[in-house]
């Protein structure tokens, strides 16, 4: 029964290419970090990159206080427009991963790519970067990696990962996992067993309802914020992220979407990356994970199936269950990153200055 629940939880993985509006997350009585005033060098407040399957690449951007902005792929414009627009660009060469400059005609610009990092042996490998903080500052790609179980790399894969200068691997994975499905990382990268659920005895047994699930979900992801394991796991993320300036770093559990959905929360949230952002990233693995998920519930009975759609799912109760667990365990999310990662006021602005550009 463990087994299965373990592999209902696990299962489910995610694809962000770009923002998506989501429901937002209740954030009106959260503190959070840096001035809410936008007085960033960075004139975009919306620019995307999006890879479509033909090869083409659809460019979105909008500024203030601009009139032009052009758009460099390779060295080479490929794009212009004025402060607001759209646009499509072919028969770029293959890749590793397309980048795209976005250079305003005043201001700091942007080095952007699509958030999907296409790879043979995962689903859910995406960058975490990319993000707009809520005082006009943008989260540096190509730096943190987030993604789903790395067992199935293949040789090209992990060459790939290696051109990607992928440094050290965090592994927030259950002892069993690991020994089942051992992690295979590119060569000289650093691999860290940073296990979430470690001594907490989480997903013990099979939920026998829908709302059964749901309370699981809720309840693991408690703990990922106030047990002992996670506290240690997600201090290991960051202050890796944080001291080693020779990444990328990647963290990863089985589907990329809890213990790894919460690591990407905590980070975001650390640099000032609005809630309702954080949520539209966390959401994004039921758009990009559905016909898997569809696929998984109906080789299922039907009632087998309404118990573990809560557990292939990600939901907005569950994300916001850690944050209430945050509220309720330290009063506010700097609270917690001090004295429950140990991330204190020095460490938190190498973090930003480190990842943020504007």
């Amino acid at each position: 029964m463990k087994k299965a629940l373990l592999a209902a939880t696990v299962v489910a993985s995610a694809l962000a290419a770009s923002l998506v509006a989501v429901p937002t997350a209740n954030a009106s009585d959260w503190e959070w970090f840096g001035s809410h005033q936008d007085r960033s060098a960075v004139p975009f407040t919306e620019a995307t990159v999006t890879a479509a399957a033909d090869g083409s690449y659809t460019l979105k951007w909008n500024t203030k206080g601009t009139k032009r902005v052009a758009i460099k792929a390779n060295g080479k414009v490929v794009a212009k427009g004025g402060a607001q627009g759209q646009a499509v660009v072919k028969g770029l060469p293959a890749a590793d991963r397309q980048w795209f400059d976005f250079q305003p005609d005043h201001g700091q610009g942007l080095r952007l790519a699509d958030r999907l990092i296409k790879l043979e042996g995962t689903a859910n490998f995406r960058d975490a970067g990319g993000y707009r903080t809520t005082n006009g500052q943008w989260v540096k790609m190509g730096e943190v990696y987030r993604s789903d179980a790395l067992n199935k790399l293949t040789p090209n894969d992990l060459a790939k990962l290696e051109r990607l200068r992928v440094r050290t691997v965090f592994d927030l994975r259950m002892q069993d996992e690991r020994t089942k499905d051992a992690d295979k990382v590119p060569a000289g990268a650093n691999y860290v067993v940073a296990d979430v659920f470690a001594g907490s005895g989480s997903f013990q047994t099979m939920p026998k309802s829908p709302d059964e699930a749901v309370k699981a979900m809720v309840d693991a992801e408690k703990t990922m914020v106030s047990g002992e394991g996670g506290k240690k796991a997600y201090t290991q993320v960051l202050d890796g992220i944080r001291s080693d300036r020779g990444r990328a770093a990647l963290f990863h559990c089985t589907a990329g979407k809890d213990r790894t959905g919460w690591a990407n929360a905590t980070l975001l949230t650390a640099l000032g990356v609005p809630q309702e952002t954080v949520m539209a990233d966390y959401l994004a693995s039921n758009d990009y994970r559905k016909a898997a998920n569809d696929a998984i519930l109906s080789h299922l009975p039907a009632p087998q199936a309404a118990v573990y759609k809560p557990l292939l799912d990600v939901r907005p109760e569950y994300l916001n269950a850690g944050y209430d667990e945050v509220k309720a365990k330290y009063g506010s999310f700097d609270r917690y990153l001090k004295d429950g990662l140990g991330i204190d006021a020095r460490e938190l602005r190498e973090l930003k200055k480190d990842l943020l550009v504007g």
